[in-house]
């Protein structure tokens, strides 16, 4: 028997026209549309986004502006800084999100995990005691049960404390 989870707000996803090259870099290239694409931060070196599918509610990523696929090509003052925006959104998560851990990684090629290989960036995603049920442990099912955008306007509207 096939399992099947019915997810209509993938369809957006499904039914779009999608991006001409580098997700992110469109990010970068389109400022003005920061709060459609759903950034949160942007400095001169990186940008903080939402991730628009998400492991857990609240799951953001850091990026570059430079696009590399290779960590050991990225300025190290990109680095430092991408690790000094890694803390505050640590921070952000634990006291203004009020999460009681969170998972930080990397996934660098597509052989290393990387669902968007061509641009690296850093994930900091939330993680509450027994935010894995049933559904996750056995039937190996996500289950997002929160509003992405009330999440979005949360989120940003803690940045300015802790970015």
């Amino acid at each position: 028997m096939e399992d099947i989870l019915y997810a209509p707000w993938r369809d957006e996803y499904i039914m779009s026209k999608g991006i001409d090259g580098c997700v992110f870099c469109h990010i970068t290239d389109n400022e003005d549309k920061a709060d459609e694409l759903g950034v949160l931060y942007a400095d001169e070196h990186c940008f903080i986004v939402m991730n628009k599918y998400p492991y857990t509610p609240g799951h953001f990523m850091i990026i570059p502006h430079f696009h590399t696929d290779k960590l050991e090509d990225l300025d190290p003052k990109v680095w430092l800084h991408m690790s000094a925006l890694a803390q505050n959104g640590v921070r952000l998560l634990k006291e203004g999100f009020k999460a009681q851990g969170v998972n930080i990684g990397m996934n660098l090629g597509r052989a290393g995990g990387a669902g968007i290989a061509e641009h690296i960036h850093m994930h900091l995603v939330p993680r509450w005691e027994r935010d894995t049920n049933f559904a996750t442990a056995i039937a190996g099912v996500r289950i997002y049960s929160s509003d992405f955008d009330k999440i979005y306007k949360h989120i940003k509207s803690l940045i300015p404390k802790y970015m």
